[in-house]
């Protein structure tokens, strides 16, 4: 049975979306996502219960013409992990995939997904030119056996190569397999909203927040959902991937991302001392070849600093909406620490009655 995501529901949802909501809406963005669940009962690290995997982004889809795409990051909280996250502040674009998983498999990830620009891109083989995907993590250890590492280099491959666009998959898939979201099953997400001619789109990886913090599009909810609470302290991350095909500066895309942290925010999340809260913005406008940027006077098309409140306000109601999209997507996942307990999908009737309940309507 598909699952219904937020404006199914007929909640509140603020904004013009896309034809998908989806960060694929993005034209030439591509997702694949590789699932790995196998086994049952109590962790026997290393041979699992495994429910992990990977999610990869192409930001110009399965071309083969190394072409930059211009980025900007922001940390609201930094304990996690975004690899090539220097190179981006200081040079302002990155080439290739962008990868998220669980923190034990960064590097496997990084391994394999430099493989492929190798494999991919014949500049990199005929060229001195170094590999620097980005590769980022939210912590599964609750609900998989992270210390197995379990994600091999065939499995990132495989989310690599089936990367397309249109609609993307929620929810435990990919990357987000094992992620819990206020103390619900969390896991992938996505949405987007139209600006105009452009798109700004979204991506979450979703494994924070504590129940009492959760708000959903307005209304404060967590405190009367009490069902199956697992922890008595935050201890997840969220990694917010934004897309667009807007012309933007790096500066400016730092200043997008940044605003990520607001969405999230507006879920009830301050931000924990133990989330890794890590967001990348990039645009796919300003369209070059790498070996045009190697010398000479470049030109560069931006938009005025004066028109950005409809794309940032695009940002936060896209990444407010892709987080609530991700908990209803998911499914009831067995805990390996704590041993024993249940992490629930967020019901949907559960979910409208406290609606109603918090604004007096039962």
């Amino acid at each position: 049975m598909a699952k219904m995501r937020a404006r199914d529901l007929g909640l509140d949802v603020p904004g013009l979306p896309g034809p998908l909501n989806a960060i694929t809406d993005v034209p030439g963005v591509e997702v694949g996502q590789t699932t790995i669940i196998s086994g049952d009962g109590p962790l026997q690290s290393p041979k699992g219960p495994v429910r992990t995997g990977v999610t990869a982004i192409l930001p110009r889809g399965h071309d083969n013409e190394l072409s930059p795409v211009w980025a900007g990051i922001y940390a609201l909280n930094g304990n996690g992990e975004m690899t090539g996250s220097h190179w981006i502040k200081d040079g302002g674009y990155f080439h290739g995939p962008v990868l998220i998983t669980n923190t034990q498999s960064v590097g496997m990830a990084h391994h394999a997904a430099t493989g492929w620009m190798i494999d991919h891109y014949p500049q990199i083989r005929e060229d001195h030119f170094w590999c620097m995907p980005v590769v980022a993590e939210t912590y599964d250890g609750c609900l998989n056996d992270i210390n197995g590492r379990h994600v091999k280099e065939e499995h990132v491959l495989a989310a690599i190569d089936s990367a397309k666009g249109g609609p993307v998959a929620e929810g435990a898939v990919g990357g987000g397999t094992g992620m819990i979201a206020y103390e619900y099953k969390g896991g992938t997400g996505t949405a987007s909203r139209k600006i105009g001619d452009h798109t700004v789109g979204v991506l979450v990886q979703a494994n924070h927040g504590i129940r009492d913090w959760l708000t959903v599009f307005g209304t404060r909810v967590g405190h009367l959902m009490r069902d199956d609470l697992l922890f008595d302290q935050e201890r997840g991350s969220i990694i917010v991937v934004v897309a667009t095909d807007a012309p933007m500066m790096p500066h400016q895309l730092q200043r997008l991302a940044r605003r990520a942290a607001i969405g999230i925010g507006r879920n009830g999340t301050p931000g924990g001392n133990n989330s890794g809260d890590i967001f990348l913005a990039f645009s796919t406008a300003n369209r070059r070849s790498r070996a045009s940027m190697e010398t000479g006077v470049l030109s560069f098309d931006w938009l005025s600093d004066n028109d950005f409140d409809p794309y940032y306000l695009a940002a936060v109601e896209a990444t407010e909406e892709a987080v609530i999209n991700a908990m209803l997507a998911a499914e009831d996942f067995e805990t390996l620490k704590p041993a024993g307990k249940v992490c629930r999908a967020m019901r949907p009737e559960a979910l409208l009655a406290a609606i109603a309940q918090a604004k007096g309507g039962a």
